[in-house]
């Protein structure tokens, strides 16, 4: 899996976003791929594979409270988007994704033909 969200060209219509700190782990079964999305909520948040790309958007809600204006804010987009390139030895149909406590995780299991398999040895 790599990470295209520094080469990902913007179109036109598309907004500058936040990138996402995201961890991934690897272990014989497949990658598990944790996303810190702080302030969204999950109707917001949305996932999508595409051939071997995977997206991951989210809004944020970042209104201040009726007449009060910010002096500073470290945080003025309101939108995370990240986008990584799948292996070919993981299987895209077969994601699955919890989301809690702002950070999402998602599981993708190795491909059927990328699983180690054991060969029986017989005698002759």
């Amino acid at each position: 899996m790599s990470d295209n969200s520094q080469v990902t060209k913007p179109s036109p219509s598309d907004e500058a976003t936040l990138l996402p700190p995201v961890d991934v782990i690897e272990d014989a079964s497949g990658i598990t791929l944790y996303a810190d999305l702080p302030g969204v909520p999950r109707d917001k948040l949305h996932l999508q594979v595409e051939a071997d790309t995977l997206t991951i958007e989210g809004g944020i809600d970042l209104e201040m409270p009726g007449g009060i204006e910010a002096s500073h804010a470290e945080v003025s987009l309101s939108r995370y988007r990240r986008v990584f390139t799948l292996s070919k030895e993981l299987d895209p149909n077969k994601v699955s994704a919890e989301f809690r406590n702002g950070v999402l995780k998602l599981s993708i299991p190795k491909a059927e033909h990328a699983q180690p398999r054991k060969v029986e040895v017989r005698l002759a």
